[in-house]
């Protein structure tokens, strides 16, 4: 089978230009007036000229105050054009950005801040409590900048300040003089993104610019991104899915990038079409909670061309073609350390369930036993690892970590924890994470795949499956699942084992169902399913009993 990711050559040529200041220049040059940033909900718009130019009196303010090349910049921000700007600011003066979880409090916020030391922190107002509170962790940073109205920000700055700390608004650093600025190279470090752990702690993954650009610009070849395209995302900006993934494609694009303030299934379709975007992303159960709105009979009218979805719910997908007027989803599976070595091709029919395809040219994978890193025959699920082809284009290991960096790129590859499958043709299925598959009666479970498939019934919003011990074989497991039932809905565990009968083979039918107001999750929305596990069957478990094998005529 042809694969179509052989012969992918980047917007960029040289790999010696992949930087953001390198493309935002470039960008300036071709088209200094056109928008590239657009903030709806703020009334905020800025031309490739206006960005270029407070990202330069950014970088030249956060050196003023006694940052150096390689410092460290901390973004705890909402979704704002002040957290694009401060990314651009900082990169533009070879400093590295660390975006914080907005959620993160106590623990979680003083770990990634004592982690990485930063220089400067650009933050609301409203985070300042949780900032004193584990004051300690901050002693590194030698300023704060503040980002909201004037007299939320004046009173965060004194607050600051009486706590002994340098602060002073956004607004000057907006306005500072113009200074020297280094010359920054692909292979200089560019931002530390944490990864939430469900099991540990969250570990800093070192992504050089070159690292970032690939991310972003495969994310251009697979939704065919032009400068002629407007792309719009509704995710956080301390996810990747709404950085690299989307306000980075559009700037290596030179298309327009709008930002929405947050994710809301209900106004979705609005956004869409007010925006009139072209292209834009789905991540986790956003998808679903989309389908799951009132049918009307505009949904359609808009400019959609094309959705980036990680997972697609394929179980739909056609029919959510038809309903908004989308010409094509496309779907990867990458993580954050390693960008995206496999990909669907935009407009190619894929089987079920299906990934993608490798990007040939610069990863190279294997799927391996978990054990002996050996590779695994076609058909049977192994351990993805990654390799990149290039350097500098995918992590540099976890940032003060390298205990968990030695681990994870044992043998000279990355390891991803991640169980996939792979066909005689060459696309490749997403299983499980290792750690979350189950074995019941001799027969291995994907957790994902029961969710994915129960997941579509009318009562449920979220579900999450693990494995619990049999109480007759030794060492296998039961399935359960935990539902969050959909608004105004009831779960019915009988309806639920209906409709499992007519979407699971026998043996991955939940025997365990539990309704839960909300699932147990990380800061970034990973269902933590150790809580689950720790949870376990209750009282009020509804219990199917354990439906033994029927013998064969």
């Amino acid at each position: 089978m042809t694969n179509y990711y052989e012969d992918y050559n980047p917007t960029f040529p040289s790999r010696f230009d992949w930087n953001s200041p390198t493309v935002l220049r470039e960008r300036v040059l071709r088209h200094p007036e056109k928008i590239y940033l657009e903030v709806p909900w703020a009334d905020e718009t800025y031309t490739y000229a206006e960005t270029l130019d407070l990202a330069e009196n950014i970088g030249s303010g956060m050196l003023t105050v006694g940052a150096a090349t390689g410092d460290r910049v901390l973004i705890m921000l909402p979704n704002c054009s002040a957290y694009i700007l401060a990314w651009l600011g900082s990169s533009i003066a070879g400093l590295v950005e660390v975006p914080i979880n907005t959620a993160y409090r106590g623990a979680f916020l003083a770990h990634q801040v004592s982690t990485t030391n930063p220089t400067i922190a650009v933050v609301s107002p409203e985070y300042i409590d949780r900032i004193l509170d584990v004051g300690e962790a901050f002693q590194s940073v030698k300023h704060f900048y503040l980002v909201g109205e004037d007299e939320e920000v004046n009173e965060g700055v004194a607050h600051l300040r009486d706590n002994d700390k340098e602060a002073s608004s956004w607004v000057g650093l907006l306005q500072s003089e113009k200074t020297v600025l280094p010359n920054v190279k692909y292979s200089d470090l560019g931002s530390i993104f944490f990864t939430s752990g469900t099991t540990g702690l969250s570990k800093g993954v070192m992504m050089p610019h070159a690292h970032m650009y690939l991310f972003a610009d495969e994310t251009v070849s697979l939704t065919r991104l032009t400068e002629e395209d407007t792309y719009m995302s509704c995710g956080p900006l301390f996810h990747g899915n709404s950085q690299f993934l989307a306000a980075y494609p559009a700037l290596i694009a030179g298309a327009r990038y709008v930002l929405q303030e947050r994710f809301s299934a209900s106004e979705w379709i609005n956004q869409i079409r007010s925006s009139k975007a072209t292209v834009t992303n789905f991540i986790g159960v956003m998808m679903d909670f989309v389908w799951q709105q009132e049918r009307k009979p505009d949904d359609a009218d808009n400019n959609l061309r094309c959705v980036f979805a990680a997972p697609t719910a394929s179980s739909i997908l056609e029919e959510y073609k038809e309903r908004f007027g989308i010409e094509a989803f496309v779907e990867v599976f990458g993580l954050t350390e390693t960008c995206m070595p496999i990909l669907t091709p935009y407009g190619i029919e894929r089987p079920a369930g299906a990934a993608g395809l490798l990007n040939k040219k610069w990863f190279d994978i294997r799927l391996v036993d978990q054990e002996t890193d050996e590779e695994v025959p076609v058909g049977e699920v192994g351990e993805l690892i990654v390799r990149a082809t290039y350097p500098w284009t995918s992590c540099q290991g976890y940032y003060a970590m390298p205990d968990k960096t030695a681990d994870a790129f044992r043998n000279l590859w990355f390891h991803t924890g991640d169980g996939l499958k792979r066909d005689k043709d060459g696309w490749y299925y997403f299983v499980d994470r290792l750690k979350d598959a189950l074995r019941r009666r001799g027969e291995n479970i994907s957790s994902y795949e029961v969710e994915q498939a129960l997941v579509s019934h009318p009562s449920i919003g979220e579900i999450a499956a693990i494995g619990v011990p049999a109480d007759q074989e030794a060492g296998e497991d039961e399935v359960m699942v935990f539902i969050v039932p959909e608004q105004d809905e009831e779960v019915v565990a009988q309806e639920i084992w209906d409709f499992s009968e007519k979407q699971l083979p026998d043996f991955a039918i939940p025997r365990y169902i539990q309704v839960l107001p909300e699932l147990p999750k990380t800061p970034s929305e990973k269902v933590r399913k150790i809580e689950l596990r720790e949870m376990g069957i209750g009282p009020d478990t509804s219990d199917r009993g354990p439906q033994l094998r029927k013998k064969k005529r």
